[in-house]
């Protein structure tokens, strides 16, 4: 007997999940959307399958916000396991030098500043960057050179939160695009010994941290209306960016992409970004300019 089809319900928010270990963030995507019975989802900032933690989700009109929350700030907890490099700079790889230098604390400390501000880092070759249109890991996987140019990174600070012989527990807060395994491998490198990422767990991305998170158990746990009550709004995507609040005919012109002139004394003169609202709602993203509001992208 076929089993009724699903309906695909028009819900839109953010899930802030803590994702499992062992799971891409494509299948903790599939998962909760197949929960909430959501028409449309996506997630801001992929996590590596063996990374815990924050994994924000997008639903319905929130995947419109998923570039906002993916630039936004974040922070890493990780451990180095000191004496030894591997392929993938983490654990899952093989590997393919070690040292027998295991770092003293002061050392540590001393050499963590070189890796704070705007910074040169090589990405990993197993990670999901392009070369001529090809993922970097699948021509890892498949035996080929791979060579990636340095990138500029920007790491506000890392702390050391626990050292030991054979690991060290560090946290960073960073920019987009910083590869936390890279960074293992070159304070490990800066030290004159090997190291690799034996654990790694997001603890903030951009507006939503550790205390929002919920897991896939507790949503499973859950009727349909209270997984509902546990989603945050989609203008929570938008903490971090300024809020300009419309009125009723401001409004009436943005839902139709046109823009608006802002009035009132403390009308901004010029934004590079931020967001407008009526009554709470999200109407749109955009810039202001010469004190006119131009969208970027209208949300229903």
């Amino acid at each position: 007997m076929n089993q009724p089809k699903r309906i695909k319900r028009a819900i839109s928010g953010w899930v802030v999940l803590d994702k499992p270990y062992d799971m891409t963030s494509t299948q903790a995507v599939g998962k909760v959307r197949w929960l909430f019975g959501a028409a449309k989802a996506g997630h801001a900032g992929t996590l590596d399958p063996l990374a815990t933690g924050i994994l924000p989700i997008a639903l319905g009109e929130a995947t419109k916000a998923v570039p906002q929350v993916q630039d936004g700030t974040k922070i890493y907890r990780f451990a180095i396991k000191w004496g030894s490099a591997t392929t993938t700079d983490d654990a899952e790889g093989e590997v393919v030098a070690t040292s027998d230098i295991r770092p003293e604390r002061a050392a540590l400390e001393a050499v963590l500043p070189q890796f704070i501000g705007t910074i040169l880092q090589r990405p990993p070759i197993y990670s999901a960057l392009k070369i001529d249109g090809e993922r970097a890991y699948d021509l890892a996987r498949a035996g080929e050179a791979v060579d990636l140019p340095p990138r500029e990174i920007d790491v506000d600070g890392i702390e050391l939160i626990e050292h030991g012989s054979e690991q060290s527990v560090l946290e960073v807060t960073c920019g987009k695009g910083t590869y936390v395994r890279s960074l293992a491998r070159d304070i490990a490198e800066a030290l004159g010994t090997r190291g690799h990422v034996s654990m790694l767990h997001r603890a903030a991305v951009g507006p939503f941290h550790d205390q929002d998170a919920v897991t896939i158990d507790q949503l499973e746990a859950l009727a349909l209306d209270e997984r509902d009550a546990l989603l945050k709004p989609v203008s929570a995507g938008f903490a971090e960016l300024p809020e300009i609040r419309l009125d009723a005919q401001q409004a009436t012109a943005v839902r139709h992409g046109n823009p608006v002139l802002l009035t009132g004394a403390g009308a901004p003169i010029s934004l590079d970004e931020c967001w407008v609202s009526f009554k709470g709602e999200v109407l749109a993203t955009g810039w202001v300019e010469f004190g006119q509001f131009k969208c970027r992208r209208v949300f229903n």
